[in-house]
């Protein structure tokens, strides 16, 4: 999703826990007598989006509302909820607003579509990406808007930039004196919380506010964290309005595939859970010259470049990394970075969810890179902060570490005690426990 430096209940519904499932088990768990269930063997798992939708939209009735969503705010019949709540005549849509990659999503990384009038639904579609609070709000006011709904599906890593579209539309909604709506969604990759913790001086488009890389939280509970913790010491202060229509029939410990929910790929680079799973480590070879496997069909599970042998697989198993194995492998990107070279490297295969530990995997496939010669960090236009690795890390600390040769266990304790404090300060906007 990262591509370039200038990127930038119904509430009521209960949480209720899904039956527990061990990964991998060769047969689903049997559901109660009348329950369906999903294809995980598990209850179906309901996002928000289908919770308001069953509910007829009344959460949104008399309302004047903007729609911030791309394709994957869709519901389990695959329609999106944009058609669907445009199909109902109660319901007064002003605006949809599509973030990179756009509302129907046919931009790249790095790109949005134009405004444009939605030939389905004949509503105005406003090009958000890239807007702060101040745009954003502007956006609003034009469209008419009283109420702002954000239904995307987040891959639980900082440095995806759907998160911060949607700390942007809470900021200018405050402004504007709008109500804030999430249609809550599962994070693909769970609750476990890891990486360093964002500094101020490296805010970027990739990463706005200081909260650690691997979030742990789906965008309902991030929306009542920077609720609580960012917005008030944003621009006058103060919160928004906000209500979270929470996904029923999800626990943490469930992982994408086992929720029985289509995947609609949130960008397109990341096609599949699995995919998901890699990049919230993997995406630091965007601040390589290494391929992060964009221009493949595995990318950010395929790494590698034309300088790499099949070395760099063998040094990798020889770590024993949990919940990871790497299988030697052999790619051509189609685009991007080595395009039409062949590139030597790794296939990331996750053998285990539970154990797997994306950002210290990322590190260590890091500090084997860094053996060969043709290894470069890779730099952008930011004369004061040039390197794209302290961008997607948050700082240059581990740029740094690595540079001066630390080890894999003194680079990742070095955000330990970050991890430590911002499951703390977290535990109180958790919603799925």
């Amino acid at each position: 999703m990262t591509a370039a430096p200038s990127r930038r209940s119904l509430l009521a519904g209960g949480t209720a826990a899904a039956v527990a499932t061990p990964l991998f088990s060769p047969s689903a768990a049997a559901a109660p007598s009348g329950q369906t269930v999903g294809r995980s063997g598990a209850r179906p798992v309901t996002p928000g989006a289908d919770v308001a939708a069953t509910g007829d939209w009344r959460v949104l009735r008399g309302r004047k509302v903007g729609v911030v969503s791309n394709p994957t705010g869709v519901l389990r019949d695959a329609r999106h909820v944009v058609d669907s709540m445009a199909a109902q005549r109660e319901l007064r849509i002003v605006g949809v607003f599509g973030p990179e990659h756009g509302f129907r999503g046919s931009a790249q990384a790095g790109e949005s579509e134009p405004e444009f009038e939605d030939p389905r639904t004949g509503l105005t579609v406003y090009d958000a990406y890239g807007a702060d609070g101040a745009k954003m709000a502007a956006l609003f006011r034009k469209a008419g808007v009283d109420t702002v709904v954000f239904d995307i599906q987040d891959v639980g890593v900082r440095f995806y930039t759907y998160i911060w579209t949607m700390y942007h539309a809470m900021v200018a909604a405050r402004e504007i004196g709008a109500a804030f709506v999430v249609l809550d969604r599962p994070n693909p990759i769970g609750r476990r919380a890891d990486g360093p913790l964002l500094t101020r001086e490296f805010a970027s488009g990739v990463g706005l506010k200081p909260i650690i890389q691997q979030h742990g939280m789906t965008v309902g509970e991030l929306a009542r964290y920077f609720n609580g913790e960012l917005l008030p010491d944003e621009g006058d202060g103060g919160q928004v309005e906000l209500e979270v229509v929470r996904v029923r029939g999800w626990s943490p410990r469930t992982t994408a595939h086992q929720t029985g929910l289509v995947w609609v790929p949130p960008s397109p680079n990341v096609p599949t859970p699995d995919t998901a799973t890699a990049y919230a480590g993997t995406g630091y070879f965007e601040g390589t010259n290494l391929s992060e496997g964009r221009g493949t069909t595995l990318p950010f599970q395929f790494i590698g470049a034309p300088f790499l042998d099949h070395h760099y697989s063998d040094r990798l198993n020889a770590l024993r990394l949990p919940g990871v194995r790497f299988r030697e492998g052999y790619f051509v990107p189609t685009f991007s970075k080595h395009q039409g070279r062949t590139c030597a490297g790794v296939q990331l295969l996750v053998t285990d969810p539970v154990r797997y530990q994306a950002v210290p995997t990322a590190v260590a496939m890091l500090r084997e890179a860094m053996r060969y010669d043709g290894f470069a960090w890779r730099k952008d236009a930011d004369p004061e902060r040039p390197y794209w690795i302290d961008k997607l890390s948050g700082s240059s600390r581990l740029r740094e570490m690595l540079d001066a040769g630390h080890g894999l266990e003194e680079i990742t304790d070095a955000w330990r005690s970050e991890v430590r404090h911002f499951e703390r300060v977290r535990r109180q906007y958790l919603l799925y426990r």
